[in-house]
Parts: structure tokens; C-alpha cells; sequence
């Protein structure tokens, strides 16, 4: 390989990890290349499916939805947070003591895209809250799809966070090599934050940080958390998300 050659291969992979440092742009879920990951994961999770059920018109809907949305909900959940460095490198500011960015930890995407999946009923699939990693210093949470019954690891991951809102997508090998785990707690959680049909914008978090500690978070929708700056922040978003866009939930 030419040293030329080898330059123009650093050229473009600095370019592309440059490109991953901020949100997604308006149009990249219609990029040709994105379109494309959509149809790999609609048919993934149609591979979750038993077999009779993968022929049916309303499971294929279905799935092309999750699939649709994850990516659309993914890029603009990422936008609304607006990273500037990689993931881990937004991790540090927003756990700064100056708290240098509002959000954009991997639990608060996790909210965000449970969220956001939420939003209508599943008849053929369940979504699920899991975390790798736990209490190594490096945890990483993420939110999972799954037929109906199923659970971890026959299931598809769904993470928002790893690329800045470029959905990135794991598939059953992958979380039982990682050893993603279930989590319950956060599931009970977010599943009475945000039913089925819930009517939250998607600036509504469903967890503020506290006033008095740095690190600790309250329940938003409680006295004690809308209290505080960042519940009063987000109700302010929500009001001019919701005026902007004459009342409809989200902008995607």
C-alpha cells in the first residue's frame, strides 16, 4: 500500500469519526445508506418472530415501525441533546461538577428511546430496559425489542447513544457475547412514566437532576422534581417544543 493511499484511508476515517461527534443531520434517516440499515433491521426483527407469524401483515407493520422509529427517534433525540464529542466524552460534561451539558448519558437515551417506543401498542413484540457492564466503570444502558414472551439475549438491542443518535442495532449473538442483563427497576419505571399511547412530548425527561447533588436525579413528574432547575427547564422546553410545532408530540 502506498503511503499515499494509506493517508487518504486516515483522511476518510477522520472525517468519519469527526462526522460522529454531533447529531445526525435533518435528512439522514433518508440518506440511501440508512434506509438500507432500516430494511436489515425490519427483517431482524421479523427473525424474532415464530415462523407463521412472520408472514402476517400486521407483524410486518409492526416491526417496519419499531424499525422506523428507532432510527427517526434515535437522530432526533440526539439533536435535542445536542452532543459536540463522542459519547463518552459527553458522559464527563454532563457528569461535570459545572455541569457542562444538561444530558446526554446512555441511561438518559435509553429513557428517551423507551420513550418514544411507546408511543403506540406492540402486539407482536415487548420492549425491554438493559445495561452491560454493570459496575465495571464502564455500564452502558440501552433499550431492547423482543417477541412477545421472549426476553434477553433472543432479543435486538436499540442504542441512541453509541454514535450520537446513529441508531446502532445489536442482534442476539451480540448481547449474550456482551452479556447484556435485564432491568427490572428501570423497566417498572419508565413502563408508569410513559404507558402505552402515552401524550409526553419528547421533551419530557423522565428523570431531572437534582438541585443539592450533582450525580443524583428525582422523578420529573413529582413536586420535589419539577422543582428544581432542570424540571423547570424541560417543562419550558416542552412548552415551546409543543408551541412550535402547533401541539403535535414530537418533530420527527
Amino acid at each position: 500500500m502506498s503511503r499515499l493511499h494509506s493517508l487518504l484511508i486516515c483522511f476518510i476515517a477522520l472525517l468519519t469519526l469527526n462526522s460522529c461527534l454531533y447529531s445526525p443531520s435533518l435528512n439522514y434517516t433518508e440518506w440511501k445508506e440508512v434506509k438500507a440499515e432500516r430494511e436489515m433491521l425490519v427483517q431482524h426483527l421479523l427473525n424474532l418472530l415464530p415462523a407463521i407469524q412472520r408472514k402476517q401483515k400486521a407483524a410486518r407493520e409492526e416491526a417496519r415501525w419499531l424499525a422506523e422509529t428507532s432510527y427517526k427517534a434515535a437522530a432526533a433525540i440526539a439533536r435535542f441533546n445536542r452532543p459536540r464529542y463522542t459519547s463518552w466524552m459527553n458522559n464527563r460534561l454532563v457528569n461535570s461538577p459545572r455541569n457542562r451539558k444538561e444530558r446526554g448519558l446512555c441511561w438518559h437515551y435509553q429513557h428517551d428511546m423507551y420513550r418514544e417506543l411507546r408511543r403506540r401498542p406492540l402486539k407482536y413484540y415487548h420492549l425491554g430496559c438493559c445495561v452491560s457492564d454493570l459496575n465495571r466503570g464502564t455500564e452502558h444502558h440501552a433499550v431492547y425489542a423482543a417477541a412477545k414472551g421472549k426476553s434477553l439475549p433472543n432479543a435486538i438491542g436499540l442504542d441512541a447513544w453509541m454514535f450520537n443518535g446513529r441508531l446502532e442495532f445489536y442482534l442476539p449473538a451480540t448481547m449474550a457475547a456482551e452479556k447484556w442483563e435485564d432491568e427490572p427497576a428501570t423497566l417498572r419505571f419508565l413502563q408508569k412514566q410513559y404507558p402505552e399511547k402515552h401524550q409526553k412530548p419528547m421533551e419530557h425527561w423522565a428523570r431531572v437532576k437534582s438541585d443539592r447533588y450533582p450525580r443524583a436525579y428525582v422523578d420529573s413528574d413529582t413536586p420535589a422534581g419539577r422543582a428544581t432547575r432542570q424540571g423547570k427547564l424541560m417543562q419550558e422546553n416542552i412548552r415551546k417544543g409543543l408551541q412550535a410545532r402547533k401541539g403535535k408530540l414530537t418533530n420527527y
